[in-house]
């Protein structure tokens, strides 16, 4: 083999990597595009606390905190996270950054989180979820589609809207319903999909934990725990920045990821540079 020979196969080998996060990188803002293209944004929508009337009291409080009367309805989220992430309830955590994007006109996210191992995009879009995972940002490990993607996509942008919590108020396919003092249940019915949790308020009216059956990899339903805390007011409105999710399996609470919310920016319908 030639000496010539030999300093390009080193180059094309070196380079790879460099490759394959580019492509990463331009789906992920392929994605990210198609998203906000696809939600018009809501216009001439603001709160008001006529909207209340009739709603679990556990409720009427939660939005009497969290949002001030006149309150513009959100359209867009884009938001930076750290935190850690752990594969398996044998392994051991792993530092996570991310960045994530929602819509609310028609639900939908996008989220890239890196870790030293992995990439991972989560995504929900017309009415569709997908989960892609690849090894060092260079080889595809998963890529995971199908009804119980959707149905477990749709949750988490479901739950994760207490971070627009004007996504939150009752509509036609939104509905809250009593549980007792401390609790209520939430219903979102979208392209013939229903999901739900129980959430749980603590004494301060902010919501501390969601409840429900989520589909487990090859295990079927399992029950599924949210847990937020951290409120901190965000341009007049209040949201938890931290976020932990754990599976609660018989042998015990498995928590797999904990985010801390470092950056949130309200209708600003495009990627972070």
């Amino acid at each position: 083999m030639t000496p010539i020979l030999v300093t390009i196969i080193l180059m094309v080998f070196l380079s790879f990597p460099l490759t394959g996060r580019a492509i990463l990188k331009s789906r992920f803002h392929k994605e990210v595009r198609l998203l906000f293209d696809r939600a018009a944004p809501l216009k001439d929508k603001k709160f008001s606390y006529d909207q209340l009337e009739g709603l679990p009291v556990p409720v009427q409080n939660y939005f009497k905190h969290v949002l001030e009367q006149g309150q513009p309805y959100i359209s867009y989220l884009r938001l930076q996270h750290g935190g850690w992430f752990k594969t398996g309830s044998d392994k051991k955590a792993m530092d996570i950054k991310g960045e994530q994007y929602f819509t609310a006109s028609r639900p939908g996210f996008v989220w890239k989180g890196k870790t030293s191992l992995f990439t991972a995009r989560d995504m929900y879009m017309g009415g569709k979820g997908r989960l892609v995972v690849s090894l060092f940002s260079l080889f595809k490990v998963a890529d995971q589609q199908g009804p119980e993607v959707d149905q477990g996509e749709l949750l988490r942008w479901l739950g994760e809207s207490v971070w627009f919590p004007t996504n939150l108020l009752p509509r036609e396919n939104l509905q809250w319903s009593p549980v007792d003092s401390n609790r209520a249940k939430l219903t979102f019915t979208y392209k013939g999909l229903s999901v739900y949790y129980i959430v749980t308020f603590n004494n301060n009216h902010e919501v501390v934990k969601l409840e429900t059956q989520r589909h487990m990899e090859d295990q079927g339903l399992k029950p599924w725990v949210g847990q937020f805390s951290d409120y901190r007011n965000i341009n007049g409105i209040r949201v938890p920045t931290v976020i932990e999710a754990s599976w609660d399996l018989e042998e015990g609470l498995y928590t797999y990821g904990h985010f801390t919310v470092k950056r949130f920016e309200y209708d600003v319908p495009r990627r972070f540079p």
